[in-house]
């Protein structure tokens, strides 16, 4: 590693909306500036994000983290580069027809992502139930309403249930989150999870901030979130995961 990085960070995990990205889904100069000093310094560099591949790719080419590992839809996917799939993790089928029903009986906005797509409600037709979902997805702008079905599908006992913001519900295979995808890339690569910096904002970061030896809350994260963290940073309008790097990798703030 450089001699310049004076800490004993190895692996640094970024979430990617309201994290990385700033609130219109750009990379700023910035951040893209530190994370490519973070890689020439020899830190790895990857995404923990609820997006699957269909909507993460353009941002890890534009990153050129070719080589990089990635804990994809929460932990769901876990890749060691993007070429080289370590594991996946499938909600039953089951489960997704009784997730459809519930999304249609509560009038909500649903979605899911599965190998093949991207797919949201309106394009859901029967044929989408013979596929494998690896995540499943609703969204309200009623949070009361978002926060009840929330707790119901927690009370079923057989899902992983959590939310990136307070409007939606983010469902996964039971045992998936961000933090058992790192635990794999950190296995898989033989990384000490006390070698590992994770930076999120949401409830689904909750777990992955608690995991590593350093998590680090964004400025604009959920109270919640700033609670559990080692650390907290700048917002994501202002390039809190380069002050992040700069003052916990390069010790230079």
């Amino acid at each position: 590693m450089d001699s310049a990085v004076q800490s004993k960070i190895q692996l640094l995990a970024l979430d990617l909306d309201q994290t990385l990205l700033t609130n219109d889904k750009r990379i700023s100069e910035t951040n893209r500036h530190w994370i490519r000093k973070a890689t020439e310094a020899g830190v790895i560099v990857m995404f923990a994000t609820g997006r699957g591949v269909q909507t993460s790719e353009n941002y890890r080419r534009e990153l050129g983290l070719d080589s990089s590992p990635m804990v994809l839809v929460n932990g769901a996917e876990v890749w060691k580069s993007h070429e080289e799939l370590l594991e996946r993790h499938f909600l039953s089928r089951a489960g997704v027809h009784k997730l459809v029903k519930f999304a249609r009986d509560n009038q909500v906005n649903f979605w899911g992502y599965s190998v093949e797509s991207h797919t949201l409600g309106p394009n859901w037709t029967e044929s989408m139930f013979e596929r494998d979902w690896l995540k499943f997805g609703m969204r309200s702008l009623d949070a009361g309403l978002i926060e009840t079905m929330r707790n119901e599908v927690d009370s079923w006992g057989t899902f992983s249930v959590t939310y990136a913001d307070p409007l939606n519900i983010e469902i996964s295979a039971l045992g998936v989150s961000k933090a058992s995808g790192i635990k794999k890339v950190c296995e898989c690569l033989q990384i000490d999870l006390k070698a590992v910096m994770a930076i999120g904002d949401g409830h689904n970061d909750l777990e992955m901030l608690q995991t590593v030896g350093l998590g680090v809350a964004m400025g604009n994260a959920a109270d919640q979130v700033k609670a559990v963290a080692d650390a907290t940073t700048t917002s994501n309008e202002e390039d809190g995961v380069a002050q992040a790097i700069q003052r916990f990798i390069f010790q230079t703030l």
